[in-house]
């Protein structure tokens, strides 16, 4: 796996061509700076909002100590983990669990440990249930799958969501046995971009009170 990832494939963006973008793996020193991005951006996920107790005072506290050791448990497993990056900044960030080591596998013993820590048992087993109840949904059988996609507040709506996806696809392009890419959609918005850059939707799943989409987007057969 190369450090860069590429991001001229299928890209449709309004910005400059001459802007310095660049995709890569991301390295431990990163992982703080992605964390925090992936705060901001899922602060008001339904998902998280009801998962984490949204009304008690240490929601963010827990939806913080949930990310970070997410992606802790993402970097143990040699997870791909993509940043987008302006220049030095970085706008972007993707978390895809491979086809050999899905979210049903035992990587999350450690992840669940902590969870049970940073955000309790009720919160923990229904982080649990989530997962199961969107794979359950996914029709196929050895496939990639987005868990985190987000782009900086004051970035947005510049076409970075695009890069993004690009990259994604070279990662599913770099494993030639994965099927394809799923995700779990749950705004409308976020539905329309997915299905923008070739995801569809293949069933609708409620989790908890929040009914969203298992989208797909499927390996190209040319290939």
């Amino acid at each position: 796996m190369s450090e860069t990832v590429s991001v001229e494939k299928n890209v449709d963006s309004n910005l400059d061509q001459d802007v310095n973008i660049r995709a890569t793996y991301l390295s431990a020193h990163e992982l703080k700076l992605a964390a925090s991005l992936l705060y901001q951006a899922y602060h008001d996920d339904p998902v998280f909002l009801e998962i984490f107790n949204s009304d008690k005072e240490d929601y963010e506290q827990r939806l913080r100590g949930a990310i970070r050791e997410e992606l802790n448990a993402f970097w143990q497993a040699k997870q791909p983990m993509v940043g987008l990056y302006l220049g030095e900044a970085m706008v972007g960030v993707a978390c895809i669990n491979s086809p050999d080591e899905t979210l049903a596998s035992d990587r999350f013993w450690h992840w669940r440990l902590k969870m049970l820590l940073n955000s309790g048992y009720f919160s923990t087993k229904q982080m649990m249930q989530k997962e199961q109840t969107v794979l359950a949904a996914v029709p196929m059988k050895v496939f990639h799958f987005l868990s985190f996609i987000a782009v900086h507040p004051l970035h947005q709506q510049h076409g970075f969501g695009h890069y993004l996806m690009a990259a994604v696809n070279t990662v599913l392009d770099e494993h030639p046995d994965s099927e394809g890419v799923a995700v779990y959609a749950t705004s409308g918005k976020f539905k329309e971009f997915f299905k923008h850059v070739d995801y569809q939707t293949v069933k609708e799943v409620t989790v908890g009170n929040v009914c969203g989409s298992v989208m797909v987007h499927y390996r190209d057969k040319a290939e």
